[in-house]
């Protein structure tokens, strides 16, 4: 049989590539909204993190999401993904 490739992205928190299954999807839209996509499937620019929160904040400390979306990602977002992310039982 043949083996299934599984497809790897890189935690912009702690730079870590893990399963792309076991990242959340910070995804940036055509008109600049970001959110999270627990589905990855959300059409725009994305970027992954850990489902955990210290490699959110890791991510803020480091201004990635800035990197990655060439954009300045104001504090307001960030909350909002740290509520996100804590709602969902982490």
């Amino acid at each position: 049989m043949k083996v299934k490739k599984i497809p790897l992205r890189k935690c912009i928190g702690c730079m870590i590539s893990k399963p792309k299954k076991e990242l959340i999807r910070v995804v940036k839209s055509k008109d600049g909204e970001i959110n999270l996509d627990k589905t990855g499937k959300v059409a725009g620019r994305g970027a992954y993190v850990c489902n955990d929160i210290e490699c959110l904040k890791k991510m803020h400390k480091k201004k990635a999401l800035n990197k990655a979306f060439e954009q300045e990602v104001n504090a307001q977002i960030y909350e909002r993904l740290y509520e996100e992310l804590s709602t969902d039982g982490k």
